[in-house]
């Protein structure tokens, strides 16, 4: 049985669950209506700065913050990643951005990565437009194909149609999906892909930078051009005015996919139904128990990723090296799950638990290889380091999840853990101290978070005595609830 795509429309937000044959969520993506991805649009803007040392300008398409364009988004082909494509790479020239562009320059752009963090978007003048089976690309006399369509037979016979179906001065790369499409379904594609770049065309003349010259299709209709293929069984929505918008959209451009595509029309809410909503906390959570009785631990930083396996409460039946290799090759498959899930990307580094022998590391590799060729994003993975970990990259194209849903705890500052009680206490112990080096006889008002007036009161009264016996201290404590557990007051009276 296949998986599924879950649609969940509300006035908000659109939310789409990749549900795989198991009925496990693999995949989670969210749009909301306030923080829309730009990823796809299409710009006319102006170069405001060029800066040689960096190697890149900054564009200004009409965002809160200009966008990033390097030189080598300038000179090389689209990174088609952004599309859940592994493709055949182009070789970009090189030449200094101060050759290529200048400040005030009208410039057509793409965005290729969203706004992350403190950073703006990302963009690249090689504009590149996908279909459901094609990616065209504007006077580039190109055509590539997707590495994942293995066959060399069907690779030659695609590359075959499209050369004698390409207009000329565009070029074409062949996705994943076109894999047994006949030449009437590859020209409908191209046809749409045309019609689409004439009006962008149409535009490119009209109207003062920064101009919105294309926008891509909303997260609903992407699920259906970028997602559908063998291994989804439907896409299930629970929006009637949404599911007329898919329906309208596949009559006219793919109407083979039109029986795939179901509206759910119950009471109780869709990701209540398939078990999604449960599975969303699951995904922000620290930690992951594996069914052995392992656990993984997921910690994300600024500057990569980490992902450390555990035996955890699994004590195996043989021996050691075998328990632990069987807890390393269970977590893989849920690694692979959850770096999907997550959106994790950038820099990953798992620590798997080491192994003695070398013919355990590679069969290692070799699974978790297998487990993230399901993985639609850009990975690039090396080979079990002898410290037992596996470095790896992912395609950075949009937010993770934690950081869609989350924001940093106001409470601890994102730093994850705050001061013990404890150690707050004996910092007021100090700075009683340093006050007992010029004043003597004093009273001192201490307010402090009740955790931390309680341990003053209960465990550590002996030292509060001890102070106001050396420095004839009389000392109030008060609590105050209102108090974060690292903030306290120490006042003279």
């Amino acid at each position: 049985m296949a998986g599924k795509i879950i649609i969940n429309i509300t006035p908000e937000q659109t939310r789409v669950a990749l549900v795989d044959s198991n009925s496990q969520l693999s995949e989670l993506y969210i749009e909301r209506k306030k923080d829309l991805s730009l990823v796809g649009n299409v710009y006319k803007g102006k170069v405001v700065k060029i800066l040689p040392g960096m190697q890149s300008a900054f564009v200004d398409i009409g965002l809160e913050k200009a966008a990033f364009l390097h030189a080598a988004d300038v000179l090389s082909g689209f990174d088609y990643s952004i599309f859940g494509e592994d493709l055949e790479d182009t070789v970009p020239l090189n030449l200094p951005i101060e050759d290529l562009l200048q400040e005030g320059e009208e410039v057509f752009v793409q965005v290729s990565k969203d706004s992350i963090g403190t950073k703006g978007a990302r963009v690249t003048s090689y504009i590149t437009l996908p279909g459901r089976y094609l990616v065209l690309m504007p006077d580039v006399e190109h055509i590539g194909i997707s590495r994942k369509i293995m066959d060399e037979e069907e690779r030659t016979r695609l590359k075959g149609i499209i050369a004698e179906l390409k207009p000329q001065n565009f070029g074409f790369i062949i996705r994943t999906a076109s894999e047994g499409c006949t030449e009437d379904e590859l020209k409908k594609d191209i046809d749409y892909l045309m019609l689409l770049w004439k009006n962008i065309d149409r535009k490119k003349d009209k109207g003062n930078p920064p101009q919105l010259l294309y926008s891509d299709l909303d997260l609903a209709l992407r699920s259906v051009r970028d997602m559908l293929n063998q291994d989804i069984e439907k896409i299930i929505i629970d929006s009637s005015s949404e599911y007329k918008k898919l329906i309208d959209f596949v009559n006219t451009y793919f109407p083979k996919l039109h029986s795939q595509i179901e509206l759910y029309e119950r009471a109780e809410p869709i990701f209540d139904a398939y078990g999604i909503e449960l599975e969303i906390p699951r995904a922000l959570g620290k930690r992951v128990w594996l069914k052995s009785g392992g656990y993984i631990v997921i910690d994300q930083t600024e500057a990569l990723t980490s992902i450390d396996v555990n035996t955890g409460k699994f004590v195996g039946k043989a021996n050691l090296e075998d328990t632990i290799f069987k807890t390393n090759i269970e977590s893989v498959k849920e690694i692979a799950c959850q770096i999907r899930l997550r959106n994790l990307g950038g820099i990953i580094i798992i620590d798997f638990i080491d192994m003695e022998k070398e013919e355990n590391r590679q069969k290692l590799f070799s699974v978790f290889q297998e487990a993230m060729n399901k993985d639609r994003a850009k990975c690039t993975i090396l080979e079990v380091s002898e410290l037992g970990l596996i470095q790896m990259t992912r395609k950075r194209v949009r937010e993770s999840l934690e950081r869609t849903l989350c924001e940093p705890c106001s409470y601890c500052e994102g730093k994850g853990f705050i001061k013990s009680p404890l150690t707050i206490c004996y910092e007021i112990f100090m700075e009683l101290r340093k006050i007992g080096l010029t004043q003597r006889n004093a009273k001192i008002m201490i307010s402090a978070a009740p955790q931390v007036a309680n341990l003053i009161y209960e465990d550590e009264r002996d030292g509060i005595e001890e102070i106001e016996k050396e420095f004839g201290f009389r000392i109030i404590v008060k609590a105050d609830k209102s108090f974060h557990q690292e903030y306290h007051e120490v006042v003279t009276l």
